[in-house]
């Protein structure tokens, strides 16, 4: 099992207990780790072709280091989840952006951002 699996439900737990002590929905759980992982187990259905190669790299599936200029670099980064071994390209964390601000419960817990800037705009004066 993996730690964010263990780690989010408990997270989860721990700020509706602290939301219900406050009487408000003041703490936001973010679930960047399931939506992250949604994308790089689904690629396709988000547009990506491929989650095993990153963009820019070196050696096998460019996953090696990080992008430098002997790296290997791919003509079109949209349709890649990774830029390098480690970080999402530009379009990915777009994506997983759009999840914090209209995403669903599984994503973000008790609401999304979007949510949470229309009540507040609704109690301004």
């Amino acid at each position: 099992m993996r730690v964010p699996d263990l780690w989010n439900p408990q997270l989860t737990k721990m700020l509706g207990d602290l939301n219900r002590q406050f009487g408000s929905d003041v703490f936001i759980a973010v679930n960047a780790d399931r939506m992250h992982m949604d994308i790089v187990m689904n690629p396709g259905s988000y547009g990506f072709v491929t989650s095993k190669i990153a963009c820019c790299g070196q050696g096998p599936y460019n996953g090696i280091g990080l992008c430098t200029i002997f790296s290997n670099v791919c003509s079109n980064r949209d349709a890649y989840v990774f830029w390098d071994a480690y970080h999402p390209t530009e379009r990915a964390n777009r994506i997983i952006v759009s999840h914090f601000m209209t995403g669903s419960s599984e994503y973000m817990y008790p609401m999304n951002l979007s949510t949470i800037l229309k009540l507040d705009a609704q109690n301004q004066y």
